[in-house]
């Protein structure tokens, strides 16, 4: 009994942390779209050129890509940078210890990144960063306060300052993207983040509504066969 009842204290205090520290953080609802292949062959792009240098993502293949319409030709002549066979995982050549040295962390693996922070997390960090003189990067971010990570995108979005009575941001130089241009690049990346967590996701439902299908006819089926079998027992 003195084992459950602190078990449930620790529950309540890690939570009650956790709502606390993000109490004052509200995020902006992702565009996620698992069913629109243009915008996932877009983010794979996008995700290809800007963040396969530092983020590895060894839990997903290339192969993989064919799921979002792309075939072994297309991968390979436009995204195959970091591997020799479309069934190899995409792997980064920098090293933990190198990341360790250059960042002061080792970059996430972001093919878990979305089950770890969800993709309304990832879509407002990307769009939050300011600039920050304080900073070793010069970039600071409303979600993630003291980030380590640049900003890397920062030639598309511009940049932004955060007015600190308000806590919002504002565009003071603009970048090679209009804002809704760039709101649109980056929920073409969270798109593509958010399948590559669980590629099978789309099939996995759709397999779901055959089964419920099946089961629901397999219920009628039971219930007539039950009535027949008792209908002359009283």
């Amino acid at each position: 009994m003195k084992i459950l009842t602190k078990l449930f204290l620790i529950f309540v205090l890690v939570f009650n942390n956790v709502g606390f520290a993000n109490e004052h953080l509200t995020l902006d609802k992702a565009p996620v779209d698992l069913n629109d292949q243009a915008s996932l062959q877009r983010g794979a792009k996008i995700f290809i050129n800007y963040c396969l240098n530092c983020h590895s993502a060894n839990y997903m293949r290339y192969n993989r890509l064919k799921d979002i319409g792309l075939s072994d030709n297309l991968i390979k002549d436009n995204l195959l940078f970091t591997a020799d066979k479309v069934g190899e995982p995409m792997k980064i050549a920098m090293n933990k210890k190198d990341a360790k040295v250059w960042f002061g962390v080792n970059p996430p693996d972001l093919s878990v990144e979305v089950r770890a922070r969800g993709s309304d997390w990832i879509y407002s960090y990307l769009r939050g960063y300011y600039r920050d003189s304080s900073r070793p990067t010069g970039w600071n971010n409303t979600v993630f306060d003291k980030t380590a990570m640049p900003h890397i995108l920062w030639k598309l979005q511009g940049d932004q300052k955060l007015n600190e009575g308000h806590h919002t941001l504002e565009i003071v130089k603009p970048g090679t993207l209009s804002v809704k241009e760039y709101d649109v690049f980056v929920g073409d990346l969270v798109n593509y983040l958010t399948f590559m967590s669980e590629p099978s996701k789309v099939k996995r439902l759709h397999m779901g509504y055959y089964v419920l299908l099946f089961l629901g006819l397999l219920l009628v089926l039971t219930i007539k066969l039950k009535k027949e079998f008792w209908k002359d027992i009283k």
